[in-house]
């Protein structure tokens, strides 16, 4: 993600999202697998309900999907009649409901004893949009399911909260979606479509800019963006609290760990913070979000977060002609009063509540600025790729640079030093 500092953005982070899968194991005998057991009526109906819900979306079929709505659930009916109208500029490559179990979480009192059965169902929700996604972004909503007269409906998605199920909120469970395609680029966002226009030219540019520095393989060279109106939304889409993002300008989404079959990324971006930066500090954000999702792939939870976040803001700003003063001066105020950082940054310093959130991606970006400029781009991009493997970080300095961890870090003072002093 990105913060907003004075004339500096700066944090992108990787947000793992990831799919829960249920592999059934059988006991074999007799020289043959032991059947499977056979799904429960119930749960074969709700998936056959489920399937007709997830057929009326790909079709943006909006009675179809509002016949499997129960009707007496007034509230939630109304609400899904909008979700479905909010859907209808998506483009949808796909879109499909899995019945992960019933008795998902506890079901509140029944209001009347009429012959209605309930469950709580956990249902996942896979889906892919047209021309952008290779492999389903997943989710999961803790759905109430009512079944009368031997026909099942959904009545509601939010009863599991108060359990801790909380359904996942989507950009079309906040209003109306807008698309705006770029020529590297998809925009789904809300309110203003020149707003829209303005993130799908930012994209854009970025997209060589990447390109140029890390490659073109590996990566669809084209960037998903998610516009919420409000920092309330921003939160609710990243199940998180607002208050923790109020500076963030724009967050990357994504499954970290190197799986070429992983979701696609989603940039999302905090309109409120985006605005009050310029039109530079615009390009850097959506730069620098636009290299993690080139880089995903290669990122893992062994990089360190000083090299993904500083060689992010190193693409973003490596051909702006701006001094390291410029692009660091919260790391400048400090080593020019003589508190020269001991130690790169760590994990903790990253966070969004951190205290010198603004040090720590200075600090990232001059180390892999150094790395640049005292080797050569191909060696940092080649750092980075090793970093991922799980290699311990000593042993891929010695084998990249020739330089081991402590050797490296001294020669990372001297050049804060030598850039900011």
């Amino acid at each position: 993600m990105t913060a907003v500092q004075p004339r500096r953005p700066t944090r992108g982070a990787l947000c793992a999202v990831l799919a829960l899968l249920g592999l059934l194991a059988g006991l074999t005998g007799c020289g043959g697998a032991a059947p499977k057991a056979a799904r429960p009526a119930a749960d074969t109906a709700v998936q056959q309900l489920l399937d007709r819900q997830a057929a009326a979306v790909r079709r943006h079929d909006q009675q179809a999907y509002l016949a499997g709505i129960d009707p007496r659930a007034t509230r939630f009916l109304a609400a899904q009649r909008k979700t479905i109208g909010n859907l209808a500029q998506v483009p949808l490559a796909d879109w499909t409901y899995r019945l992960v179990r019933t008795g998902a979480f506890p079901l509140p009192p029944e209001a009347a004893a009429d012959g209605t059965r309930r469950t709580a169902a956990e249902v996942q929700l896979s889906y892919r949009l047209r021309g952008y996604d290779a492999e389903p972004v997943v989710s999961t909503s803790y759905l109430t399911l009512t079944e009368r007269a031997g026909r099942w409906y959904v009545a509601a998605d939010d009863d599991g909260a108060s359990a801790g199920r909380r359904s996942a909120v989507q950009l079309w469970d906040q209003g109306k979606v807008t698309a705006v395609r770029g020529a590297h680029s998809l925009v789904l966002g809300l309110g203003d479509s020149k707003r829209l226009r303005g993130y799908a030219a930012d994209a854009d540019a970025a997209v060589p800019q990447v390109q140029h520095a890390w490659g073109a393989a590996g990566w669809p060279g084209a960037v998903v963006i998610e516009a919420p109106s409000t920092l309330d939304q921003l939160g609710a889409l990243l199940a998180a609290d607002p208050a923790d993002y109020k500076g963030i300008a724009a967050v990357t989404t994504g499954e970290l760990g190197g799986s070429a079959h992983a979701p696609a990324d989603r940039v999302i971006v905090n309109p409120a913070a985006f605005g009050e930066l310029s039109a530079f500090g615009r390009q850097v954000v959506l730069t620098h979000e636009t290299t993690h999702v080139a880089t995903r792939l290669a990122t893992t939870e062994h990089t360190p977060l000083w090299l993904s976040e500083g060689f992010a803001d190193w693409v973003a700003y490596r051909d702006s002609g701006r001094t390291a003063p410029e692009v660091a001066p919260e790391l400048a105020h400090d080593v020019t009063a003589g508190h020269l950082p001991a130690a790169l940054p760590t994990a903790a310093d990253f966070r969004p509540t951190a205290p010198a959130l603004a040090q720590a991606y200075e600090g990232g970006w001059l180390a892999s600025r150094m790395v640049a400029d005292q080797w050569s781009p191909a060696t940092l991009t080649a750092l980075y790729r090793a970093a991922g493997t799980g290699t311990p970080l000593d042993t891929v300095l010695r084998t990249t640079l020739h330089l081991s961890l402590a050797d490296f870090t001294a020669r990372w003072r001297q050049y804060v030093q030598q850039e900011l002093g």
